[in-house]
């Protein structure tokens, strides 16, 4: 193991352990106002009235009249109200927020506020939108050529669903306007600087007038990505009229319902077969954006790049869409469009060996990418691809070739048993010239005259280690203790802008950004004096230019690899499928620190499990989502996966701090068609699990159509 993987304590375990780490709903009450939000009823309609009831001395009323800025959230589009506007466009929007120091006030007053509507019908369903808010498409080889020339040719649709970060700490966002006029907003969040835009817009001031601050925050997985810039501008509007302090919490049952989750997706693959092996595939994505853009764009952007997963497919068509309906937005979630196109064309792959009579990993074998290999984009795989060593690592810890083969045979009796494995990828990095153009990350290191050293970057932890890994780097190349350098959490009023804490970037991106700056200071080390050096990226210059209207060039500038096998009992009496054992092997370059990496990977490959089998989120008929608690949506915790082994497989990355490369994404992507195809082996008798999640209810009706 290298010197810089060995395993510390987390510099944040004590505070977290003793209790003595802040977050947003720690602070005092004293002097800080409640909001809370007045939210729409219906999913499609005009708003015509609002009516309040009287208002007690130092309460509020808060809505769009009252942003003195853009009432639009600065995201992508920008096309989020911050309050809405003469529509209301999902059951839960925020139409405006009541304020006030007793929250059992403002639920009274809540109750008593009269909306008038016009209602509108809806689109609710996928299927049934018509309104395009993106539309990607990019295409290479000779498709016409390959499908006329074709054996013969597979036609499957493949749905995934909604996924909750369900995150410890809910979304919190605290506003409080400053002697000087300006607004300090603080709160769970990921991206500082994204929040820091969209309420120097709200507000209508420039950007030294509001600075904002990353609070202990309870974990992430996307969910705090865009979201905390929606409740930033509108606890910021609301401080900024009440002149006073204004915080506001989400329970559990308002997070649920109305935050972002991962995109609902269509996939439709059509692909074609000759002498054994696939030519071409047509593949046709579409993504459920929900009532507004927010992150949808990249999201689908890394979905369709993915959507022909690991496999050298010469002849490619790939047109992506994202539509409107009239639900909840979706948001980033951890994978970020990736999960999607990745269960449906590691399911077809299956598919397609079964109807050859092929052993399914024999298969996907024989199309596996290899370096120097053209990428879905026309760019290149110029590093080491080391899938066929990954797959024999976990082989040998499952005994994944002769269990498949076993449980191909026909089976009788209650319990059944299935094996599957996917392999899969994940971009590190925002996608194509995102870094370079967009992001131009920096940071900086400032010595203290008394030797110690700080770190000054934008990214935050949330969970991840980023306050351990980001001072292990510097530590290291200073040559000083650990306990010399450390890393707060990130103020816009003090750091540079070194990006947002996504894409699987912090450590391969800003980290590398930071080894750079020790070497710098190293150099230029004065014992005694205060010194600041900075670092600016720049792009590797073996990077393919990417070209984001044609889609084509290197979309990533290198890729983490994993492959995983689960094992899984089904009782065919109760429709319980028991998950004997989950395998990995994950390639995220150098570890920073080993332990702190299997556990990104446990818990990740047990998202993937989650979002394929147990976490069933659905709308009503009306658009209102009805899984609002912990009873109705389940997540998997460790007594549902007792026999998880993550392994690490090390293929160094040149770019990267000591051949680190992006790994909190990783290991969720693929889990979910690891486990769809265990299932759909354990149910034999031609059953095509070809949605996700594949529940209880889902097995009884695959087994009762056996028994018919």
């Amino acid at each position: 193991m290298e010197k810089i993987s060995q395993s510390v304590v987390k510099k944040d375990h004590e505070p977290k352990m003793s209790g003595r780490s802040v977050y947003v709903g720690d602070y005092s009450d004293d002097g800080v106002l409640v909001g809370k939000l007045l939210r729409s009823k219906l999913a499609k309609a005009k708003l015509l009235k609002v009516e309040l009831p009287v208002l007690p001395e130092g309460y509020f009323y808060v809505d769009k009249s009252d942003v003195p800025g853009d009432n639009n959230v600065n995201v992508v589009l920008d096309d989020t109200p911050v309050f809405a506007r003469d529509t209301v466009e999902y059951i839960g929007e925020p139409i405006g927020m009541v304020v006030g120091p007793d929250e059992k006030v403002l639920n009274r007053i809540l109750s008593e506020i009269q909306v008038t509507y016009e209602e509108l019908e809806p689109v609710l369903d996928l299927r049934k939108a018509d309104t395009v808010f993106f539309n990607y498409e990019y295409s290479k080889g000779n498709l016409e050529q390959a499908f006329a020339a074709a054996d013969k040719i597979y036609e499957e649709e493949f749905l995934t669903g909604y996924q909750d970060q369900t995150y410890l700490e809910t979304q919190g966002m605290m506003a409080e306007p400053e002697d000087n006029g300006n607004m300090y907003v603080h709160g769970s969040l990921q991206c500082a600087y994204y929040v820091h835009g969209a309420v120097m817009r709200a507000l209508g001031c420039k950007p030294d007038q509001v600075h904002i601050f990353q609070d202990v925050t309870g974990g992430g997985f996307g969910g705090k990505e865009a979201f905390p810039s929606i409740l930033g501008c509108q606890v910021a509007v609301a401080a900024k009229k009440a002149n006073a302090p204004v915080r506001c919490v989400f329970d559990r049952r308002e997070d649920l319902e109305f935050t972002s989750k991962r995109h609902p997706s269509l996939c439709t693959y059509k692909v074609a077969v000759k002498d054994g092996k696939v030519t071409a595939m047509d593949i046709n994505v579409k993504f459920n954006a929900g009532a507004y853009t927010t992150l949808t764009p990249v999201v689908l952007q890394r979905g369709i790049i993915c959507a022909s997963g690991v496999y050298n497919v010469e002849n490619l068509h790939v047109h992506g869409i994202a539509l409107k309906t009239n639900t909840t937005p979706s948001g980033a979630y951890r994978g970020f469009g990736a999960p999607q196109t990745f269960f449906a064309v590691e399911m077809i792959m299956n598919h397609i060996a079964q109807d050859l009579g092929v052993a399914s990993l024999n298969f996907k074998e024989d199309h596996l990418v290899r370096q120097g290999d053209a990428t879905s984009t026309s760019g290149k795989y110029h590093f080491p691809v080391p899938l066929p060593d990954m797959i024999a690592q976990v082989d040998q810890a499952c005994d994944f070739r002769r269990k498949y083969q076993e449980y191909q045979k026909p089976q009788t009796g209650r319990y059944r048993r299935g094996i599957g494995m996917s392999m899969w990828f994940h971009g590190a990095g925002f996608t194509g010239s995102g870094e370079r153009d967009f992001i131009k990350a920096v940071c900086q290191l400032h010595k203290h005259p008394d030797g110690t050293v700080e770190i000054l970057a934008a990214n935050g932890e949330i969970g991840q280690g980023l306050r351990t890994t980001f001072p292990k780097i510097v530590a290291h190349e200073l040559n000083l203790p650990l306990e010399k350098v450390y890393y707060n959490h990130p103020d816009t009023a003090r750091v540079p802008d070194s990006g947002p804490t996504v894409a699987s970037r912090s450590l391969m991106i800003v980290g590398e950004l930071l080894r750079r700056a020790a070497i710098q200071l190293r150099s230029q080390w004065k014992d005694g004096e205060d010194q600041v050096v900075e670092e600016h990226f720049k792009e590797p210059d073996f990077m393919i230019p990417f070209y984001l209207d044609k889609f084509q060039g290197d979309a990533y500038p290198t890729y983490a690899w994993a492959v995983g096998a689960i094992e899984v009992e089904v009782d065919t009496y109760t429709g319980i499928s028991k998950v004997l054992g989950a395998y990995g092997s994950f390639d995220v370059g150098t570890p920073i620190d080993y332990n702190i990496v299997i556990g990104q990977m446990e818990g990740g490959f047990l998202q993937g499990i989650g979002y394929a089998s147990i976490e069933n989120m659905d709308y009503d008929n009306k658009g209102r989502i009805r899984n609002n608690s912990f009873s109705d949506y389940l997540i998997p915790t460790t007594k549902d996966v007792p026999n998880l082994q993550c392994m690490l497989y090390v293929q160094k990355y040149c770019d990267g701090p000591y051949g680190a490369k992006g790994a909190g994404e990783l290991p969720l992507v693929g889990a979910p068609c690891a486990y769809a195809a265990a299932v759909e082996q354990a149910l034999g008798n031609g059953v095509r699990v070809n949605h996700i999640p594949f529940t209880i209810e889902d097995t009884l009706k695959a087994i009762s159509k056996e028994a018919e």
